[in-house]
């Protein structure tokens, strides 16, 4: 009777520790997995912030602005439910001092989309305002991304924003942009 309870024990811990080595292997197997995963991604995000710095770049070089927005179009095309999507722009000081500058993206016109107010589509922006201090003379700010926030619900139409960008106080631009929701 000893020698079957013995033989009984050593089944059911070899049946324990090949579970264990399995589910260690999968843990191992989904955290590498998952790993590769968010590098893929994070690569890809370094990638489209590069274009978009390099893009900036070519619009200063070539208007000589004090602001520069990418798409140069100025119109977003966006779906419903969509996030993440928008447009970059960045500001250089072209005074002889360091200044402080601020901005603020917020919509001006939403009469063409029924039930949605000036105030929900602003609503919908995201990294919407901020402050840049002590700017050096001649700097430039690295590109600011805005992106929006699509609910589901929102009818298919085309939205009017603005970026105000003032220098010290003082609006130094105030350009329009549209988005349409598809």
């Amino acid at each position: 009777m000893i020698g079957k309870n013995k033989r009984a024990a050593m089944e059911m811990s070899m049946g324990t520790m090949v579970t264990i080595v399995l589910a260690v292997t999968l843990l191992v197997l989904g955290i590498f997995f998952v790993k590769q995963v968010f590098g893929v991604g994070t690569g890809a995000i370094d990638a489209i912030d590069a274009e978009v710095q390099s893009e900036i770049q070519k619009l200063f070089a070539e208007e000589g602005r004090e602001v520069a927005i990418y798409p140069t179009s100025r119109r977003i095309e966006l779906k419903q439910g969509d996030s993440g999507g928008g447009f970059a722009f960045s500001v250089r000081n072209s005074g002889s001092e360091k200044a402080t500058y601020t901005f603020e993206t917020r919509a001006i016109d939403a009469s063409n989309c029924p039930g949605v107010s000036e105030e929900d589509a602003t609503g919908w922006v995201m990294g919407r305002s901020g402050t840049v201090e002590n700017l050096a003379s001649g700097a430039m700010l690295d590109a600011r991304l805005v992106t929006f926030n699509i609910p589901n619900t929102v009818p298919l139409c085309t939205l009017e924003y603005e970026l105000v960008i003032a220098r010290d106080g003082e609006t130094r631009a105030a350009p329009n942009l549209f988005l349409t929701i598809k």
